[in-house]
């Protein structure tokens, strides 16, 4: 079995979606591990506050099949495609993490850029894995956290229960 994992985020209906995902990924996935929730601000464009967290998933499935279910989610929770990569989304899911993989093709990336740039990726990821050490960087997830802390956009926790 391999650990994936995979950022959640959304900024319209918010709430809603966010509960929305965690069931469907419950639903193909089974058990999964959640990071807090964490509210932010929009990046990249002027938005409502998104909502992030990252789950943990234990899969055998393959990579390429693992982005398809996302998209199917996305699909069905009203993602639309046809806006511009920055803009407000119903659902956002991405794998960040597959145990050691190291992948950029077919519009793939693992690990996700994010993770380095984004401190509403990496913060809840190094609330779940602390010590997974970044295959290109080579710095836990609690090194890198800490380094970018001190000058990260605000990140407030908020409460969101996902039972």
């Amino acid at each position: 079995m391999s650990e994936v994992y995979v950022s959640i985020g959304s900024n319209v209906d918010r709430e809603a979606n966010i509960k929305k995902a965690v069931r469907a990924l419950r639903k193909i996935f089974g058990s999964l591990s959640l990071s807090p929730v964490y509210e932010s601000a929009s990046v990249g464009f002027v938005g409502d506050e998104f909502l992030n967290l990252v789950a943990g998933i234990e899969t055998d499935r393959p990579v390429e099949q693992i982005v398809a279910s996302f998209r199917q989610i996305e699909d069905d929770l009203g993602r639309d495609r046809s806006q511009p990569r920055y803009s407000p989304r119903a659902i956002d899911l991405d794998i960040l993490i597959y145990d050691n993989l190291i992948m950029d093709e077919s519009g793939i990336q693992i690990p996700r850029r994010e993770i380095l740039k984004n401190a509403f990726v990496l913060k809840p990821l190094q609330d779940l894995i602390p010590d997974y050490r970044h295959p290109l960087d080579g710095q836990s997830c609690r090194e890198l956290w800490l380094a970018m802390a001190p000058t990260a956009p605000r990140l407030d926790v908020f409460e969101l229960a996902l039972d």
